[in-house]
């Protein structure tokens, strides 16, 4: 071992202190639980959170979805921390603000659907005057949407009566004759979206203005809900119907690790990026509705798409490569110098099993040749034997035979000299 820490020390120490470096500046791991507001239960939000908690669980991410009031409070959770990824809806963050979050696109439309009683003329917003109006509870996505979109077409707080109402509990509303008209923002698979369409006391407002609507607002756009699409069987609706959705867009911590983005987004694709009784294929997620910044993460995946090593290797391997990376600067940086110099120190160690033996060698030789007396010469020359024998033990690959037989050699002319300076008092003696 201390041979070895000899030879290697130094180089050890320089890869030690290279890795120790490189950690420090190493992208920190992602996070193993993730925190999902959702919606109320049984809502599109809180199903779409689920199906995102899903996918992430399956690459083994923990995963908790929240059941809340919705958009606005989804937007309230995530900037206050309290959760990691809120779905909310497009057209909040001008009221709300966006401090501390970002957007990685939105995931599918959402649209406001105009229902009202046929008792009730209503061809377009501003026939919403003197009617009363469920647009959802203080604070819901469809409240901010429906109080911009009637203040626009001239309507304002005092020209209606506003009912906090949202959802199935509106739909019901609706067709009890509690209200004249609702404002809801749901999909259209939605079943009480069926009801209302196949109820011959209700009507759904076609929204003329949904393209003017998309032009004042970027994050609005304007789909058609065709003959049939809802229902063939029934032909629901029966007419072509305009209209203009928001869509819910996922929002995250600012700093919400760039993997568990790029989990996300790959959920979104697998979940809507086959189309919808709305959209066609290919249409989300998408960057363009998100009225939120987004995150130089998902800019990067809709640029991109996955990282070239999630695309070969499982989730939890692609992020480790892709985090170590920046350790591979100082290894090759050590490791190229190292190689170069490995040969000549293996060359050097090996001669060094043979050369060593030269100091004791010269010293034998030094002694024999001062030697005074026989017996000082015949104890040089019997430690000349025990070095012979122990030249011979030494093992060095083939390669290097022949410096350890010249070594034998060396050895054995020194004996040879000891042996003749010895010769004339051998015959003295006899």
């Amino acid at each position: 071992m201390k041979k070895f820490l000899r030879f290697y020390g130094a180089p050890i120490a320089i890869i030690l202190l290279g890795l120790i470096v490189a950690f420090m500046f190493m992208a920190p791991a992602p996070p193993k639980r993730i925190v999902l507001a959702g919606g109320a239960k049984g809502g599109a939000y809180a199903a779409a959170a689920e199906s995102l908690a899903g996918s992430l669980r399956a690459v083994g991410v923990e995963a908790e979805v929240l059941e809340t009031a919705g958009s606005v409070d989804n937007l309230s959770r995530v900037k206050k921390r309290e959760a990691d990824v809120g779905i909310v809806q497009t057209g909040l963050a001008e009221g709300l603000g966006q401090e501390g979050v970002s957007s990685l696109g939105a995931m599918y439309y959402e649209p406001l659907w105009v229902f009202h009683r046929k008792t009730a003329r209503v061809d377009e917003l501003k026939d919403l005057k003197g009617l009363k109006v469920a647009i959802g509870p203080d604070g819901s996505g469809v409240r901010v949407l429906a109080s911009l979109l009637l203040e626009e077409s001239g309507v304002k707080a005092q020209d209606f009566t506003a009912a906090a109402l949202a959802g199935q509990a509106a739909a019901a509303a609706l067709k009890a004759g509690e209200v004249d008209a609702a404002m809801v923002v749901s999909g259209p698979t939605t079943a009480w979206i069926a009801d209302l369409l196949r109820d011959p006391s209700i009507t759904l407002m076609s929204m003329k203005e949904a393209h003017a609507m998309g032009r004042r607002h970027p994050y609005l756009d304007e789909v058609v809900l065709y003959r049939g699409v809802v229902d063939m069987a029934e032909i629901l609706p029966k007419d072509d119907v305009m209209l203009i959705a928001p869509a819910a867009q996922l929002v995250v911590r600012e700093d919400l690790h760039p993997a568990i983005q790029s989990l996300l987004i790959e959920a979104a694709l697998n979940d809507h990026a086959g189309g919808s009784l709305l959209a066609d294929p290919g249409r989300f997620p998408t960057p363009q509705l998100s009225d939120i910044a987004i995150s130089d993460e998902a800019k990067r995946y809709y640029e991109n798409g996955p990282s070239f090593l999630r695309r070969i290797f499982p989730y939890s391997v692609a992020n480790f490569l892709e985090r170590t990376w920046v350790l591979a600067i100082p290894l090759i940086t050590l490791l190229i110098p190292l190689m170069r110099v490995a040969p000549p120190i293996y060359r050097w160690r090996i001669r060094r099993k043979i050369y060593v033996w030269y100091k004791d060698l010269r010293e034998l030789e030094t002694a024999g040749r001062n030697a005074e007396t026989l017996e000082e010469r015949m104890e040089v020359r019997a430690r000349l034997a025990d070095l012979q024998a122990e030249a011979g033990k030494v093992e060095v690959p083939v390669s290097y035979t022949d410096d350890l037989y010249r070594l034998r050699a060396h050895i054995r002319f020194v004996a040879e000299v000891i042996d003749r300076l010895s010769a004339p008092e051998r015959h003295a003696r006899i």
